[in-house]
């Protein structure tokens, strides 16, 4: 059985090889169409990248795992992810597409920053690239260990070759095709994962039989599993919702904003998007709710709840189809992993190698330099992935707040604010990143939890970011008449 389901997850790893070698034919031509993908990406390609590369495996057993230790008290997280992501759709997507083709055809974040604010000290690009290669690189190594996890847990192979396999294929895609690689396995690990979440419940529901029996099985073995407002005053529904600002600074999810065919499709990506979020996390909620039910029917022992949607696909479906289920979780993982490594790659080449090293490279070498990045990258994240250090998992947790903090604001306003200028830009930066680290390390507590538990970080750090680049920006001037004119100029390319 094991050797049979083991097959089917060979063959997953094949066909995104072959996306690869068959993206790399459309983004070895220039370094646009290697970095961002000639701005040609459709509706439906951007939307369930952006959606895939969002989720990583916590769709598919970190939150259905919540569900079965805590209820639908741990569901609040995902009203705040929901509205978060539309919001990012709505108010990001199409200026950002313009503002960047604006910028001097901007490629990355960073370049975007430089240019917009006229930063001929390169001072922004610097520490936004900085920023984002270090937190991506340790994000990176934990996406790995969940790949070792899974094939030490499944199929009893060493921790240490589920790793080897999972990095190989994933900098194999990623080094060939580039964007246009990433975004295409995107898709169809995409559209894997929206499949398996809604097959996974709907096959347990159906052999419980009905929605009565569900919900009283899981109320008789924990009660209280059925309210919403179990275990959580308001602190912790607005911390919890408030996972949905981090979308505004994420930047391997508002970079495929950057590399969409035009504005006017993403209205389409955002229709195509948030159907596709919310089946899929609708599916993940039930799979731990219905599966929970289910194994309390069965009389079996989950050992640990974030294993329930493997759990399931092994005990439910033939081997062959259980193959492919898990490959969902695989997907979620090199999904995200793959778009980690390009964004950090574009960072080292884009942002240090042709601004610092070599500023007349042709786009040849860019791409060549892009592409040992990706490698050195994924060397350092495995390295570190080796190592099942808490500590590093306990950074990578705070990942998604750090970016939120730095880069949310930052974006937002800069996209909407004609006067916020380079301080302004550099000011609020800063802040986020280390109120969000002063607020996870401070030893301080209140009602006896550290400041973390007592309100997700990226609460204070978002708001004290917004308020420094208003307040830099107001002191030291508002942002040089050209720079407005562009702005201006920009907002009217809208039209």
């Amino acid at each position: 059985m094991q050797l049979t389901t083991l097959i089917s997850v060979m063959l997953y790893f094949i066909l995104m090889l072959c996306i690869g070698v068959y993206a790399m034919r459309r983004s070895s031509g220039s370094a646009s169409g290697y970095l961002l993908g000639g701005r040609q990406l459709g509706p439906a390609v951007t939307a369930l990248s952006a959606g895939a590369s969002d989720m990583s495996a916590w769709i598919l057993m970190g939150l259905p795992g919540a569900m079965v230790a805590s209820g639908f008290s741990s569901a609040w997280i995902v009203i705040g992810l929901l509205a978060g992501a539309w919001l990012n759709y709505l108010l990001v997507a199409p200026r950002l597409r313009v503002f960047t083709e604006h910028a001097n055809d901007a490629l990355t974040l960073p370049d975007f920053f430089e240019s917009r604010f006229h930063d001929h000290s390169h001072i922004l690009r610097c520490v936004a690239s900085v920023v984002i290669v270090l937190f991506f690189t340790i994000y990176t190594s934990s996406g790995l260990v969940a790949g070792g996890v899974l094939f030490e847990s499944s199929f009893g192979l060493s921790y240490k070759l589920g790793v080897g396999l999972t990095v190989c294929v994933v900098v194999a895609y990623t080094f060939l095709g580039g964007f246009h690689a990433v975004c295409l396995t995107d898709f169809v690990q995409g559209c894997l994962m929206f499949v398996a979440l809604v097959l996974v419940p709907f096959v347990a529901f159906t052999d419980i039989g009905s929605m009565e029996v569900v919900s009283r099985s899981v109320e008789a073995a924990s009660p209280g599993h059925l309210n919403w407002f179990t275990g959580v005053g308001v602190m912790a529904i607005i911390s919890n919702m408030a996972w949905g600002l981090g979308y505004f600074g994420q930047p391997h999810i508002i970079v495929r904003f950057m590399a969409i065919r035009s504005v006017r499709d993403t209205g389409m990506a955002r229709r195509i998007g948030m159907s596709w979020m919310l089946v899929s996390v609708t599916g993940a909620v039930m799979t731990g709710f219905v599966g929970y039910a289910w194994v309390l029917q069965n009389g079996f022992a989950l050992d640990n709840p974030e294993t329930i949607f493997i759990v399931l696909t092994q005990l439910l479906f033939h081997p062959v189809i259980g193959g492919f289920l898990l490959a969902a979780i695989l997907a979620a993982i090199m999904s995200t992993i793959s778009s980690q490594l390009l964004v950090s790659s574009s960072s080292l080449s884009q942002d240090f190698f042709k601004v610092f090293i070599k500023r007349d490279a042709d786009d040849a070498r860019v791409i060549l330099v892009s592409r040992l990045a990706v490698v050195a990258v994924a060397v350092v994240a495995a390295i570190l992935a080796l190592d099942r250090s808490s500590s590093i998992l306990g950074l990578v947790s705070n990942a998604w707040a750090g970016f939120g903090a730095a880069f949310g604001p930052m974006v937002l306003m800069s996209l909407y604010w004609p006067g916020m200028n380079r301080q302004g830009a550099l000011a609020g930066m800063m802040t986020g990143a280390v109120v969000v680290l002063v607020w996870i390390y401070l030893p301080v507590s209140i009602s006896g939890r550290s400041l973390s538990e007592w309100m997700y970080e990226i609460v204070p750090g978002f708001l004290c970011s917004a308020l420094a680049i208003w307040w830099v920006s107001r002191l030291t001037g508002n942002a040089s008449d050209q720079v407005q004119e562009e702005f201006s100029a920009a907002v009217k390319k809208l039209s």
